[in-house]
């Protein structure tokens, strides 16, 4: 097994999903006690994960030196290879920043980037670098405004990239890592199976006979955890529909008709649209947004609990995207608060039951379609808990509302038209908040600006903008300008993640 540590990195978790996936054990520990933790296991290799923090910072996350000392093979990732160089009397600055995709020429082909091409596209999320090499060090791949992207001291099996192996948009990362684990740890690569039986019998052991209240929003990750509720206590499931008038176009018909014959139990349709608007007036500070949001809908799920009296669990769709957001580890940042994790009361009566909290999106969708969830279902497109009211920036009007959801509905329908929805991971609009001038019918016209965001993806820890074909980004743009009122131009998002988040607030 292979252990990580863990500096408080988004993306730290996804070393060890990739590793996994891979039949390689891993376990995930904390920098604290670190050195007495990786005593007790006997790991073939470690690997220090990123961080938000810089090394000069007080409070830093860091380690003990005599890790150096236990002659076991180390990769050290962005802020833990900066670390291990800083502790090792190497030299660390304010550079530079990389942010998103970057060139990596390679020089060595050897062990970790054995089996490359000279250049691929790797994904970066820095300000500082390591600007002087520990004794022993010598570069091994470089971008254009970095020298020190991959380092190798190969006498001591220690290796440190500046880049983001484990995110899914570098390119040839998971043989990096693979390389990492293979020739330099020499673990043995095994097939892995996703535990769906066991899964459904922790839920059925956790919950007992008690009943759970499912948070359902007829999106993938509710309704595979709504799936494997509904297969572990059958009636004691009690599947509710929301209505807050956030969502997407057609949601309510979709859960009305389609959901009562997929989980084999009735889903009932809370009416609330009146509250959430009355509650999100004047509500512009995304992060109150999102906490004004969880708060309604516990408040809502708590009144439905008082008429179900065996109710003690809610259950929600929460997978590791939304957790590791909402800062969930300890060294970790806070990036948004999810409604569903950050954004909750702290007094809230009902007790979480989260079976996807540990996976991403495309293991969810391969639970999905092993329990036997309609491909249509499994591969729908991801949308917010808190709906279009993290796409409209600034406050929520019911006119703003009407003009996001006919915006979305134009994006979604002409991508369908031209074959290219289901391409592509995730497509919507935004309301920008920002206004520009126009002409309509010759007249000075001063509107909202309409954002438009379509990416790929595979976890959602990382995308990539989508290059569309520029007919249909002017058809968008043309119906928007033309048929959602009071908007006077539509702009395309280019932002990759890092450093963008998919949503806008």
């Amino acid at each position: 097994m292979i252990i990580i540590i863990d500096f408080g990195g988004q993306t730290a978790h996804l070393i060890g999903r990739r590793l996994k996936d891979l039949g390689i054990g891993v376990e995930i520990i904390n920098p604290k006690n670190s050195l007495k933790k990786i005593a007790e296991k006997g790991p073939s290799g470690i690997i220090f994960s990123g961080g938000p923090s810089s090394v000069y910072w007080k409070g830093a996350p860091s380690i003990n030196k005599k890790i150096f000392e236990l002659n076991l093979p180390i990769l050290g990732i962005c802020y833990g290879w900066q670390l291990a160089a800083h502790l090792l009397n190497g030299k660390v600055e304010p550079s530079i920043k990389e942010f998103g995709p970057v060139e990596l020429t390679i020089d060595s082909f050897s062990d970790l980037f054995y089996g490359l091409p000279q250049k691929i596209r790797v994904f970066e999320s820095h300000g500082d670098s390591v600007t002087k090499l520990p004794a022993g060090f010598s570069v091994i791949a470089t971008t254009e405004t970095v020298r020190n992207a991959a380092v190798a001291h190969p006498e001591k099996r220690f290796f440190g990239v500046q880049f983001h192996p484990e995110m899914h948009h570098t390119e040839h990362g998971k043989d990096i890592l693979k390389n990492f684990a293979t020739r330099i740890c020499n673990e043995a690569v095994r097939t892995t199976k996703l535990p769906i039986n066991e899964l459904i019998a922790e839920i059925r052991t956790k919950v007992g006979k008690k009943h759970v209240i499912g948070a359902f929003s007829g999106g993938t990750d509710s309704a595979v955890a709504g799936a494997l509720v509904a297969k572990a206590i059958g009636k004691q499931f009690i599947p509710i529909y929301i209505e807050s008038g956030l969502m997407r176009a057609g949601t309510r018909e979709r859960i009305e008709h389609d959901f009562p014959k997929i989980l084999e139990v009735p889903v009932k349709i809370v009416d609330a649209q009146k509250e959430f608007l009355s509650e999100l007036k004047g509500v512009s500070d995304p992060e109150q947004k999102r906490k004004t949001i969880g708060a309604l809908y516990i408040k809502l799920f708590e009144a439905e609990m008082k008429k179900n009296p065996g109710v003690k669990y809610l259950l929600q769709g929460t997978t590791y995207a939304d957790f590791i957001h909402s800062k969930g580890t300890k060294n970790s940042a806070h990036i948004k608060s999810h409604h569903n994790v950050g954004g909750l009361p702290k007094d809230m009566k009902l007790k979480l039951l989260e079976p996807l909290r540990y996976y991403y999106t495309d293991q969810v969708r391969k639970i999905g379609l092993k329990i036997g969830l309609p491909k249509d279902v499994v591969y729908q497109q991801p949308f917010p808990g808190p709906g279009h009211a993290v796409r409209i920036v600034g406050a929520v009007t019911e006119e703003r509302l009407r003009q996001q959801i006919q915006a979305d509905s134009i994006v979604v329908t002409e991508l369908k038209k031209a074959n290219w929805y289901n391409k592509v991971f995730q497509c919507w609009s935004i309301m920008s908040g920002t206004k520009s001038t126009a002409i309509k019918g010759d007249h000075r016209f001063y509107g909202e600006v309409v954002a438009v965001r379509i990416v790929s993806s595979k976890d959602r820890m990382t995308a990539d903008w989508v290059r569309l074909p520029y007919k249909i980004l002017e058809k968008i743009s043309t119906r928007i300008v033309n048929e959602v009122p009071n908007i006077s131009r539509v702009v395309y998002d280019i932002t990759s993640k890092p450093p963008a988040t998919f949503e806008w607030e």
